[in-house]
């Protein structure tokens, strides 16, 4: 298997499985002298760690994260950053009857068609359970960026609709987000939800939601006009997902219905004597590369396939049968995503900007 890292300056590999012994990535690329500690990326991992309420999978696990190189004396030293998150709470016999079988929507298929070798407890490499990594990269990337930009950097996520249900945008607030368990900044919208997912979950079933990430205070000019889009990359880190299936950026699909006249953002000099936009349909990227504008991004995630309903597949030997997923599943796991694609758009917008300075900081202008 190829293809584990992301990246180009500020990169990570990731390694690990399911229920292996343990997962955890390099992070490389690193400025050096940032402040670092396993205290300083434990709350971001707290967020996305399962079973803290009745919405997500009850596996219990702390996620807690030993940092074994690339620091020293409390500051990164610019040398690649091993982290490791040891497993505890595996319970592979719950996924002893599906091992030859394929649950519909799930990788499990295509896995066994490209290796013939798939290791089945909870979904091995497939699982999400991989992305408690990309939240400990992320956790420097960020605190990497508020270091480098100062108050005015901004990244949070939240869910804006579960299911069919939406939030109201009027009563949208930030400092709602963490306030519910469903990292939704519409205290009414996370109240319905409560119900509709106690539905879902008694029926045997999932519910898919869409979630918005948002970074303030990035400086004009990251990324590149043809490849090395910003858009673009953040696009492919959010995409890169599991359950992943769609991302918009600003506006997004929505401009197409647009006229011209209105989707084009227009520009008028503000009052300290730089370029003010009057609207962002795109998202804070105009032709790949930042604008000052908000960066602002939508990811589509599908209803989780391990679910107590039964539905029809087949077994790796070609025989049909019916397929139900027992253990410990998240109803909607597009919740816990959350954290998940703020780091993933951290680790984007570091990356950027150290390509930036490493192409325009060079030479006077």
């Amino acid at each position: 298997m190829g293809d584990n890292s992301f990246g180009t300056l500020f990169s990570f590999t990731s390694f690990g499985e399911s229920h292996g012994k343990a997962i955890g990535c390099i992070v490389d690329g690193v400025p050096p002298g940032l402040p670092l500690s396993e205290d300083a990326i434990q709350p971001y991992m707290d967020r996305r760690r399962p079973g803290q309420n009745r919405f997500v999978t009850q596996r219990r696990e702390a996620d807690k994260v030993e940092i074994l190189s690339g620091v020293f004396e409390g500051k990164t030293t610019g040398t690649p950053i091993s982290l490791n998150i040891k497993n505890t709470d595996q319970r592979s016999k719950d996924y002893g009857d599906i091992a030859k079988q394929y649950r519909p929507g799930h990788a499990d298929f295509t896995y066994d068609a490209k290796y013939g070798h798939r290791d089945y407890r909870g979904g091995g490499r497939s699982s999400a359970r991989e992305t408690a990594v990309r939240v400990a990269a992320g956790a420097i990337a960020d605190l990497a960026l508020k270091a480098i930009l100062g108050e005015a950097y901004l990244l949070y996520g939240s869910v804006v609709q579960i299911g069919p249900h939406e939030i109201n945008r009027d009563n949208f607030d930030v400092a709602q987000i963490d306030q519910n368990p469903f990292f939704c900044g519409d205290k009414e919208a996370a109240k319905n939800w409560e119900a509709y997912l106690d539905g879902v979950r008694k029926q045997g079933s999932s519910a898919g939601a869409v979630l918005e990430i948002v970074a303030s205070g990035i400086p004009v000019g990251l990324g590149q006009p043809i490849y090395g889009k910003l858009d673009a990359e953040i696009a492919s880190a959010m995409m890169s997902i599991n359950a992943a299936k769609g991302v918009e950026i600003g506006s997004g699909f929505g401009l197409s219905a647009i006229p011209g006249h209105l989707a084009g953002d227009e520009m008028r000099m503000g009052d300290d004597g730089t370029p003010t936009f009057l609207s962002n349909h795109n998202g804070g990227v105009l032709g790949g590369i930042s604008t000052g504008q908000d960066i602002v991004a939508r990811v589509a995630i599908k209803p989780t396939s391990s679910i107590l309903t039964r539905r029809k597949s087949i077994a790796s030997n070609g025989t049909e049968t019916d397929v139900v997923t027992k253990g410990r599943h998240d109803p909607c796991v597009g919740i816990r995503g959350v954290p998940v694609a703020e780091a993933m758009l951290a680790i984007v917008l570091l990356d950027q900007l150290m390509r930036h300075h490493a192409q325009t900081a060079v030479l006077p202008r």
